[in-house]
């Protein structure tokens, strides 16, 4: 047992977890290690898209996409459980950055469905997420609406029975490929406030399907970790009505409802990601040598893993506390902030030492802590950079 393997095990011992847990631990170590120990490096656009649609599919057949989704809709528990998702992002993360890119897209994508739609609308789109048959995403930023989401200009606007939407929509994950966009759009003008910033109100959600005309996939975006991304337009796209999730101006809530069952789960794929860059790490030092010796012989090299075994445990302990919060219904908006800063920033840290171990051979593309070093640049920004967390941090102390 790696070290890496061993100091989870003993997490998983932990009050946090339950029986459930630790079984869901297993399961989805077993599949990841039998379905994604081998993968290819730097594939084209196309072959990314394929791979995401097949490992969607592959979730869906093992049932780890029944976890995006409540039990009456085809998902394995009776409400989201912010622990199992976590558990199963950081095992896919330690194999494979796209099969957790594809997991988390499956409830961050649909979430808005799940906690405000209407019946009919969860019933025609979740059982399919839950199998892994429809693919979703979550269509929030705009090109000057990442962080400041009440800047957004996309608008709908009612005609009838329908909806009409027109804007623009960019960084939208699984874009080009998904089969529905959960989108949100303003449904009224933003009310500015004495000190230049907008307000949230007005602002509403939508399910749009691939083929509504007036969708466009105005660009795919490629980005340093190859991940299904696009840019979307709306011109003239025009909806039912029967289409919006939840009532209209509700959305900023939806999306900030759906971003704290998620949030936390990006401190875990973090985890996953530094989780392997440390046994791979610790492998090459106990082979590698050099002057006489192994590369673990030296005292600088120890003490590099000392500092990077104990920043993984100190964010996987934020991690887990924070989704235990959420899953328990205790508050957890500052847990949640500490888990996502410090899990994203140590394992930027941890890959980065990593990869200086390996000298040369680090930096060479096809090499797992080469990879590893792509993938987890952009978690330090989805899903509320580090500095918004430190905003929301240094605002919740100083309540």
């Amino acid at each position: 047992m790696s070290a890496s393997a061993r100091y989870h095990a003993e997490l998983l011992a932990l009050p946090f977890f339950d029986a459930v847990h630790g079984a869901l631990a297993g399961e989805a170590n077993a599949w990841s290690a039998a379905r994604l120990a081998a993968h290819p490096q730097d594939e084209a656009q196309d072959a990314v898209d394929a791979r995401c649609r097949s490992l969607v599919a592959g979730l869906g057949a093992a049932g780890l996409t029944r976890y995006c989704v409540r039990r009456e809709y085809g998902g394995a528990l009776e409400d989201f459980d912010a622990r199992a998702i976590c558990l199963i992002r950081e095992t896919l993360a330690y194999y494979d950055g796209l099969a957790d890119f594809a997991f988390a897209m499956q409830g961050l994508g649909s979430g808005a469905v799940s906690l405000a739609a209407s019946a009919a609308l969860q019933a025609r789109y979740l059982p399919r997420v839950a199998r892994g048959e429809a693919i979703a995403a979550f269509a929030l930023s705009e090109p000057d609406a990442g962080s400041d989401v009440a800047a957004m200009t996309c608008r709908a606007e009612r005609s009838g029975e329908d909806y009409v939407l027109h804007g623009t929509k960019t960084w939208i994950s699984n874009g080009g490929i998904a089969d529905f966009y959960c989108v949100f759009a303003r449904t009224r003008p933003a009310q500015v406030r004495t000190d230049g910033t907008q307000s949230a109100q007005g602002i509403s959600a939508f399910v749009v399907e691939a083929q509504d005309p007036g969708l466009s996939i105005a660009r795919r975006i490629e980005v340093n970790a190859p991940h299904p991304l696009a840019e979307l337009e709306f011109r003239g796209c025009r909806i039912p009505a029967s289409r919006l999730i939840g009532a209209e101006g509700e959305g900023f809530k939806i999306a900030m409802r759906t971003l704290d069952v998620f949030r936390t789960s990006v401190a875990a794929a973090a985890t996953g990601f530094a989780r392997r860059a440390f046994d791979e790490a610790v492998a090459h030092a106990r082979k590698r040598r050099m002057f006489g010796k192994t590369l673990a012989d030296f005292q600088l090299t120890q003490a590099a893993l000392a500092d990077m075994a104990t920043a993984i445990e100190a964010a996987a302990l934020l991690t887990y506390r924070a989704a235990w919060l959420r899953d328990t219904g205790r508050p957890m908006t500052l847990a949640a902030a500490m888990a996502k800063m410090t899990a994203t920033e140590s394992a930027q840290q941890v890959i980065d030492r990593a990869l200086q171990m390996f000298g040369g051979r680090g930096v060479e593309r096809g090499e797992i802590v080469e990879q590893l070093y792509r993938e987890i640049r952009s978690l330090r920004i989805y899903e509320g950079a580090t500095e918004v967390q430190k905003l929301i941090i240094g605002r919740e102390v100083l309540r």
